[in-house]
């Protein structure tokens, strides 16, 4: 695929397999935008961590603020995945949710000894 730019403008891209392929390109030459997929802390879990991602990518320049946000989020055990942590991240249209249960860590513990029970 190639695209030529000129004075601020995309005026040709070729080799596209779909419609889509154009989109994402002027999209990336114009504004590119990326998606996160990092972990927040939990408290009392039976994991320190639980996996997070975006509901919908954000603009690249964006990332670094993006993260300083997401690093203040600390949470409590239990959390379910699906679970939004952050509603509209910096005002965008994207949340930040859980991606994994993490249960608590009494749980985890009681739980232990009833691995091989019948």
């Amino acid at each position: 695929m190639t695209a030529e730019t000129g004075e601020g403008k995309i005026p040709v891209i070729e080799g596209a397999g779909c419609p889509r392929g154009n989109d994402y390109v002027r999209q990336e030459l114009t504004a590119p935008r990326r998606n996160i997929a990092t972990s927040v802390l939990v408290e009392g879990g039976e994991l320190p961590l639980a996996s997070v991602r975006l509901t919908s990518p954000i603009p690249r320049e964006m990332i670094g603020q993006a993260m300083e946000e997401i690093r203040k989020v600390h949470i409590k055990a239990p959390v379910a995945a699906g679970t939004v942590v952050i509603k509209g991240l910096m005002g965008y249209d994207s949340d930040v949710i859980i991606t994994k249960d993490v249960g608590r860590g009494e749980d985890a513990e009681r739980n232990k000894g009833m691995s091989g029970a019948v």
